[in-house]
C-alpha cells in the first residue's frame, strides 16, 4: 500500500507543476494532495505542521489567482468594468475550446469590459495589457510554488531512501 501511495503523491506531485499552467488544475493544491499521500505512508514521515503550513499557501495561492489578473487590470488604469470583464473572460476561457482561451479570454475580458465602460479604445488596451501581466504573474507564483512543492518532495524521498528501498 506505501508504494502505491508514493507513486500516487508522485504523479500528483508532477500534475501540480503541470496544473501551474494548465486551468483546469489547481497547481499548488493538486501538490499539496502528494504531500498529503506521503503523510499517510508509513515509509516516510512529514510533520502536521508541515502539512498545514503548505496547505495554507497552496490555498492562499488558489485564491489569488483569481485575484491577481483583475488587479493587474486596475494597476494599468482600468476600471471595475475591465475588471469585471477580465474575470468573465477568466471564466469564458476556463471553457473555451479555443487553445490559448486562458489567456486570450482575461485579455479580451478587460478590452471588451472598458469598451462597454465608454473608455477610449487605449484606455481598454492597456486594462487588457495589464489583465495579461496579471495572469502571466499568477502563473509564475504558481510554477514557483508548485516546483518549490515538488522539490521538497523529492528531498522527502530522498531522506526515506533506504526505507523505500527496503519496501
Amino acid at each position: 500500500m506505501d508504494v502505491f501511495l508514493i507513486v500516487l503523491a508522485s504523479l500528483l506531485m508532477f500534475l501540480g507543476v503541470l496544473g501551474s499552467f494548465l486551468p483546469v488544475l489547481p497547481g499548488p493544491i493538486t501538490g499539496w494532495f502528494g504531500f498529503l499521500l506521503l503523510y499517510f505512508s508509513s515509509l516516510t514521515e512529514i510533520s502536521k505542521k508541515f502539512l498545514i503550513i503548505t496547505l495554507i499557501i497552496a490555498v492562499l495561492i488558489w485564491v489569488l489567482d483569481y485575484f491577481i489578473p483583475a488587479m493587474g487590470t486596475k494597476k494599468f488604469g482600468g476600471s471595475r468594468a475591465g475588471m469585471i470583464g477580465t474575470t468573465t473572460g477568466l471564466l469564458v476561457g476556463l471553457f473555451s475550446p479555443i487553445p490559448g482561451g486562458i489567456i486570450i479570454g482575461p485579455f479580451l475580458g478587460a478590452f471588451i469590459g472598458e469598451l462597454l465602460n465608454n473608455s477610449d479604445s487605449r484606455t481598454a488596451l492597456r486594462a487588457a495589457f495589464g489583465s495579461f501581466l496579471g495572469f502571466l504573474t499568477s502563473t509564475f507564483i504558481k510554477f514557483v510554488v508548485a516546483v518549490t512543492y515538488l522539490g521538497l518532495f523529492i528531498s522527502i524521498l530522498w531522506e526515506h531512501k533506504s526505507a523505500l528501498m527496503g519496501s
